[in-house]
C-alpha cells in the first residue's frame, strides 16, 4: 500500500517513518483543521485587499494621467508601484504557505483535499486576483470549512469577496428593483440588468451540475435571487469594500428554481443553496469529482456510492465525505493509478527529494515590498507557471482539469523533465547519494527493486534523480 501515501497525500519524506496502518494514518488527519504550519507572518484577506485597491484602482490611474506624455516614465513608476503593492510578492508567499502544508505539515492528506476544493471553487486568472486575493480566499474561506458542512462551504464561497468579484455579481441588478428606476441610470444610459455569471456557476460548477437538467429560466431565476449581493462601494475603497446585501438591487417578488419557489430578500440565497446541495445530482457530482481527483478519470458507481451515502447520512458533513473518499481510494488503490497534475507532481518531488522548497519564511521576508527581487531569490509563482499549472491562474471558472489526458502533452512532460533536472539545484548536498534515493524509493513504491534496477543504468546522481521523478510509477499515484 505504499503507493497510497502518494495517492492521498504527497508521499513519505526521507525522515518520516512508513505508517504501519495507512488508512488510519490518513483518516486521523481529517477531524480537525489545525493552524497553518507556516512560521512566518500571514496576512489577512482584508489586508491584501487594500494592496489590491492601491494597485488596481488607486495610484496607477494617477500615474497614467501624470505621465500620459512619457511612456518611459510611466513604465518606470508603474514598476515601482508594482513592487510597493507587492504584486509579485503576495502570490509567491501564498504558494509557499500552500506548498509548506503539503511538504512539511503533519496533515498532508488534509492539504491535498484543501487543494482539491480550491480548484473545485476556482477563481480564474482575472483582474489581478491571483496576485492579491486567490491565496487568502483559499486560506480563509476554503480551508476553515474542510470539517464543516458542504452547505456552509458553498454559502461562504458564494458570498466571499473573491467570488463576488470574480463572477461580477456586484453588477447584477434586478430589472424591477429600486435601483432600476433611479435617475442616474437613465442619465448614464445604464439600465438595471442581471448578470448571470455567478448563478450559472453556482448551478453548473458548485452544486448540481448540468445533469440536474436546469434550464436557462432556472439560471435567470437564481440570478434574481442573487441580486443585491455585492461589494460595498465607496469613494475611498471603491470595489474593495466588504460584501453585503444591498436590497435596492434585489429583484422583488417570488422566484422559482428547479421547481421550488423562493421568497424575496436576503435569506432566500441560503434557502436555495440548502436545496441545491441536498439535490441528488449535487451529491453525485461531488462524489465523482473526488474520485476523479484521487483515483481515476472514469469513476464507477461502486466508487461513488459510499461517498454519496456518507453525504446523505451526515447531512453533507465534509469530514465524513472526505473519510468516505479516502476509504474508497484505499480500497481501489491496487486497481487504479491516477496521473498526477504538474503541481501535485512537483510537491511530491520536493517532499521525496527533500528539496529546499518552498522558500522559507526568512527567505520570503527578505523579498520585501518596495525592493526588486534578486536573481537568486526563487519565485514559486514563476515555477508553477513554467511547469504549466499555477493553481491560482486557471483559464476558466471551472478550474484546472482533473482528466489525465489534459496533462500528457509532450510539452508538459518535457517541462517535468527539465524541472526534475533543475531540482538538483534545490537538493541538500548530504542527499546526493545512491543510499538516499534507495531509501525514498523503498518507502514510497511497492516494487522498489524494479525502480532501483532501472535507475542503475545511470551513474550520476542528477541522472538518477531525473529518471526517478519521471518514471511512470512516479508520474502516477
Amino acid at each position: 500500500m505504499k503507493n497510497f501515501f502518494r495517492k492521498v497525500a504527497f508521499g513519505i519524506g526521507p525522515n518520516e517513518e512508513v505508517p504501519s496502518d495507512p488508512l488510519s494514518w490518513a483518516l486521523n488527519q481529517l477531524n480537525e483543521i489545525p493552524e497553518l504550519s507556516w512560521k512566518g507572518k500571514i496576512y489577512s484577506e482584508k489586508e491584501l485587499r487594500n494592496y489590491y485597491k492601491d494597485w488596481v484602482y488607486g495610484d496607477r490611474k494617477v500615474l497614467r494621467k501624470k505621465y500620459k506624455d512619457n511612456k518611459t516614465l510611466y513604465k518606470t513608476h508603474k514598476d515601482i508601484l508594482r513592487r510597493d503593492t507587492g504584486q509579485k510578492f503576495w502570490e509567491s508567499l501564498e504558494i509557499s504557505i500552500r506548498h509548506n502544508e503539503g511538504i512539511n505539515s503533519i496533515h498532508p492528506v488534509l492539504a491535498k483535499l484543501w487543494m482539491f476544493w480550491g480548484n473545485f471553487f476556482a477563481i480564474s486568472d482575472k483582474d489581478f486576483l491571483a496576485n492579491y486575493s486567490t491565496g487568502p480566499y483559499h486560506r480563509e474561506i476554503i480551508r476553515p470549512n474542510l470539517n464543516q458542512s458542504f452547505e456552509k462551504m458553498v454559502y461562504d464561497v458564494t458570498t466571499s469577496w473573491a467570488m463576488i468579484h470574480h463572477l461580477d455579481n456586484s453588477e447584477s441588478a434586478g430589472p424591477k428593483s429600486i435601483t432600476a428606476s433611479e435617475d442616474w441610470r437613465r442619465k448614464k444610459k445604464r439600465p438595471a440588468t442581471i448578470n448571470e455569471n455567478h448563478a450559472r456557476e453556482l448551478l453548473e460548477l458548485h452544486t448540481v451540475s448540468p445533469k440536474a437538467g436546469y434550464t436557462q429560466e432556472d439560471v435567470i431565476q437564481l440570478a434574481y435571487i442573487m441580486t443585491g449581493w455585492q461589494q460595498r462601494w465607496s469613494k475611498k475603497k471603491l470595489e474593495t469594500g466588504n460584501v453585503w446585501f444591498n436590497s435596492e438591487y434585489h429583484q422583488p417578488g417570488k422566484k422559482n428554481v428547479l421547481g421550488r419557489e423562493y421568497k424575496k430578500g436576503k435569506k432566500s440565497l441560503a434557502v436555495v443553496i440548502k436545496d441545491l446541495v441536498n439535490h441528488p445530482d449535487c451529491r453525485e457530482f461531488v462524489a465523482e469529482r473526488l474520485c476523479r481527483y484521487l483515483i481515476t478519470d472514469e469513476p464507477t458507481k461502486e466508487m461513488k456510492r459510499p461517498i454519496i451515502n456518507a453525504f446523505k447520512k451526515s447531512d453533507g458533513n465534509l469530514t465524513e465525505i472526505h473519510k468516505a473518499a479516502i476509504k474508497v481510494a484505499f480500497d481501489f488503490n491496487d486497481k487504479y493509478k491516477k496521473f498526477q497534475t504538474p503541481e501535485n507532481w512537483f510537491i511530491q518531488v520536493a517532499k521525496l527529494g527533500d528539496l529546499q522548497w518552498p522558500p522559507s519564511p526568512e527567505e520570503m521576508s527578505s523579498y520585501e515590498l518596495g525592493t526588486k527581487p534578486t536573481k537568486k531569490q526563487r519565485s514559486p509563482e514563476r515555477l508553477l507557471r513554467n511547469i504549466g499549472h499555477h493553481p491560482y491562474r486557471a483559464k476558466q471558472p471551472n478550474g484546472w482539469s482533473d482528466h489525465s489526458d489534459d496533462w500528457i502533452s509532450p510539452e508538459l512532460l518535457i517541462r517535468r523533465l527539465v524541472y526534475a533536472k533543475l531540482s538538483n539545484s534545490f537538493s541538500k548536498m548530504e542527499n546526493n547519494n545512491e543510499k538516499y534515493y534507495q531509501n525514498i524509493i523503498e518507502k514510497n513504491f511497492d516494487n522498489p527493486d524494479k525502480i532501483i534496477k532501472y535507475l542503475s543504468q545511470k551513474n550520476r546522481i542528477i541522472e538518477k534523480q531525473t529518471l526517478l521523478f519521471n518514471h511512470p510509477e512516479f508520474l502516477r499515484a
